[in-house]
């Protein structure tokens, strides 16, 4: 059974948040896929704002599996040292070469499909 995401009244952010807790382990997707999801496609910026302020939400938000549309490691800086976000993709199985994922596409999960 596929998750849905509840629209009630919360925040942008919150919703944000409830969306990267669903991304499964070994995945990414991308703040522009969050962004069209949650029905303001052009907001990627939003979302990247977002996660900037993710690393104080509880329950925790795995801030790491959301990189740019190109797969681009664009969040680094945000977490306490500078190949964290590195490290903890790695550690779920993906492969990163000069902060881009490798095989970016095998990995990319798209919640406008899997959250139907």
């Amino acid at each position: 059974m596929k998750n849905q995401i509840r629209h009630k009244e919360i925040s942008f952010f919150d919703k944000v948040y409830q969306v990267v807790r669903l991304i499964p382990k070994g995945k990414v997707t991308s703040y522009g896929a969050i962004a069209k999801y949650l029905g303001a496609a052009r907001s990627a910026r939003m979302v990247g704002w977002a996660m900037n302020n993710s690393h104080v939400c509880k329950p925790h938000v795995p801030a790491q599996r959301v990189v740019n549309r190109m797969g681009l490691l664009t969040g680094k800086q945000h977490f306490g040292t500078p190949n964290m976000m590195q490290k903890l993709l790695e550690n779920e199985g993906i492969k990163i070469k000069d902060n881009q994922i490798q095989n970016f596409e095998k990995h990319f999960w798209d919640p406008s499909k899997e959250l139907l």
